[in-house]
């Protein structure tokens, strides 16, 4: 008897993530951006962190930021990532505004290659045996 091993679990887009991801299926970046007061908001919301408003437009935001934080994973807890350790998850501070947060994957335990505030871009991630991609960030060429 075989068994396969655990898939990575994929997004599940709804009403409210649909416009992010179908972006990113065509390769773009997005965010909400509130038309009122010009605060981008990611993950999105129904609702204007800084206003309060409800006039939220998405937006496409440039992928290039500066690592904010990193974290390097050694356990085999997480479905899909369990043959993956070490790997790191980078969370990523986009240059349209502070506090602008994405986060992504890297594979590779920690070379020392990765400096708080270093340049970092977006690429596009095709899980392999779905039709999902995913926005992951990388340190700047």
């Amino acid at each position: 008897m075989t068994t396969d091993s655990p898939r990575r679990v994929v997004p599940q887009p709804d009403e409210l993530t649909q416009p992010f991801w179908d972006a990113v299926a065509e390769g773009r970046l997005m965010a909400q951006r509130c038309q009122q007061c010009g605060f981008y908001s990611h993950p999105p919301r129904i609702i204007c962190n800084e206003c309060h408003s409800f006039d939220l437009k998405w937006e496409p935001v440039s992928g290039k930021g500066k690592l904010y934080s990193y974290e390097v994973m050694h356990m085999q807890s997480i479905t899909g990532f369990e043959d993956r350790v070490p790997y790191r998850t980078v969370l990523v501070e986009l240059d349209e505004q502070p506090k602008l947060l994405f986060l992504g994957y890297l594979p590779g335990a920690d070379d020392g290659s990765l400096t708080l505030g270093m340049p970092m871009e977006v690429f596009f991630e095709k899980i392999e045996g779905t039709d999902q991609t995913l926005p992951q960030f990388r340190p700047a060429k």
